[in-house]
């Protein structure tokens, strides 16, 4: 079919119709008359040689090949409509997705967000988080911010800032931790990263940590969250936790730290860069170098 002979208004008058299975209510959405939604389906149902509509006394029923367009119809008119919507103050802006590790974005970038949003106006910001688990490609993205080494394959990987671990506890337990060796009496709160107390253990000085117990948290957050409860102590980055030390939740009761990793902005290096993806970077960078 000749994309200019696209009979829009039908199809518009049919997705309406179909959504209320009623013509009078798809009319007074589309502020037009009722036989104008019925003249429109009937042209529309001539020119495909189908019926889309069995006429009821009390309304509509969609038939199978009034089933089957339907989603087309509906999934291209929100489509246009989104597009639509990207347009303002007559300039397009530009979708950005980026999946950003949990414990970045609530202790680091959401309170930021604002700034680059004023910077940027251009730019249709979509955040998505995740554990630190995420597939640039299968997931959509056009970024990633994660935490690891910088090493992923076919990644481009630009550092953003490194979060030594730290023990973080609640002052009532750490009034009792007078040094290193009292954290191998409490409950230690792991996450799925195995190797984090035993590197905190030998950087302090002491022998191997006690047999794990207790659950293990895919999530930073989670494991701090526990923390606060009193469940234990969490080995997390101070960095990322900055509020609840400074209303003193938690507090840091060692200075000694161990290195795991960093935040990284992360993108597929056969993915081409955008001015969105490049204004965010660039934003990214400045933010982190003032501080």
């Amino acid at each position: 079919m000749d994309r200019a002979q696209l009979p829009l208004n039908a199809l518009r008058a049919f997705e309406a119709a179909a959504r209320h299975l009623n013509f009078t209510r798809a009319a007074i959405e589309l502020c037009v008359s009722q036989g104008a939604v019925s003249h429109q389906v009937a042209q529309l149902e001539a020119r495909l040689g189908v019926v889309l509509f069995r006429r009821l006394p009390r309304g509509l029923a969609l038939t199978d090949e009034g089933h089957a367009l339907v989603p087309a119809v509906a999934d291209s008119f929100d489509r246009i409509g989104a597009t639509l919507d990207r347009y303002a103050g007559g300039r397009l802006r530009e979708v950005l997705t980026i999946g950003v590790v949990g414990t970045f974005a609530a202790g680091w970038l959401l309170r930021r967000l604002a700034d680059f949003e004023r910077a940027h106006p251009q730019v249709d910001l979509r955040l998505m988080t995740n554990n630190n688990r995420v597939d640039l490609a299968g997931e959509g993205l056009d970024l990633a911010i994660r935490f690891g080494d910088g090493a992923w394959h076919g990644v481009q990987a630009m550092p953003i800032l490194t979060a030594p671990l730290a023990p973080l506890c609640t002052p009532a337990i750490a009034a009792r931790l007078h040094a290193p060796h009292a954290l191998l009496g409490e409950m230690l709160l792991r996450s799925y990263r195995a190797d984090e107390w035993p590197r905190w253990c030998k950087a302090a000085g002491l022998g191997p940590p006690p047999p794990p117990r207790g659950p293990v948290f895919d999530s930073s957050i989670l494991m701090v969250a526990a923390a606060e409860a009193g469940l234990g102590v969490a080995l997390a980055p101070p960095a990322m936790f900055g509020d609840a030390l400074m209303a003193e939740r938690l507090v840091q009761p060692f200075p000694i730290t161990v290195d795991s990793g960093g935040y990284w902005l992360t993108r597929l290096m056969s993915r081409q860069q955008t001015p969105a993806m490049q204004a965010f970077a660039t934003w990214i960078a400045d933010e982190v170098a003032g501080g």
